[in-house]
């Protein structure tokens, strides 16, 4: 219980740290897209949102959940962005609803409501990622392929023939 407990510590710390990362992303483009840009609030906000999922996937995949199983990639993708674009539509539902609803659209108002649907998109897509995208390994699957890796027997050097009977690590005890 201890031991899951400290991974899922672990996980939500580099979950938090490609989050955050992401987020100062997210606020940064927001930002100079809003400033930089003719676009309304919503829709430059939309535009942050996109580059900052394109940024988290790379921090999720290589860092966060680097160790989950990589088999299917291009599943993987395809519930990542579907949750990701679940995510883009609260974070920025919150915005727009703000802006277009109540009429609050200062930049420092923008800013705070824009601030206050990621953290609300953020705890969607914590639970989806874990649980649909980058899913943990069968514990059983993850032994049988550090087992395979042990049974292999090392190659021999060019030129050489193995002597019959000379299996690698793991080949030649009982099972």
């Amino acid at each position: 219980m201890r031991q899951r407990l400290d991974r899922a510590v672990r996980e939500a710390a580099k979950f938090g740290a490609v989050g955050g990362a992401g987020l100062l992303v997210n606020l940064l483009v927001f930002n100079l897209v809003r400033h930089a840009t003719d676009l309304q609030v919503v829709r430059a906000s939309v535009v942050a949102t996109v580059v900052a999922i394109v940024f988290n996937y790379l921090g999720f995949r290589y860092f966060t959940y680097r160790d989950r199983d990589k088999s299917g990639r291009t599943k993987e993708m395809t519930l990542f962005l579907l949750f990701s674009a679940a995510g883009l539509v609260i974070e920025n539902g919150v915005l727009y609803t703000a802006t277009y609803g109540f009429g609050w659209d200062s930049p420092l108002q923008s800013n705070v409501f824009k601030f206050l649907g990621i953290g609300i998109a953020t705890l969607f897509r914590f639970w989806s990622y874990r649980t649909w995208v980058f899913r943990a390994m069968p514990a059983r699957e993850a032994v049988a392929r550090a087992e395979s890796f042990l049974e292999q027997p090392p190659a021999a050097p060019a030129g050489r023939a193995r002597p019959a009977g000379a299996g690698g690590v793991g080949t030649g005890g009982k099972r």
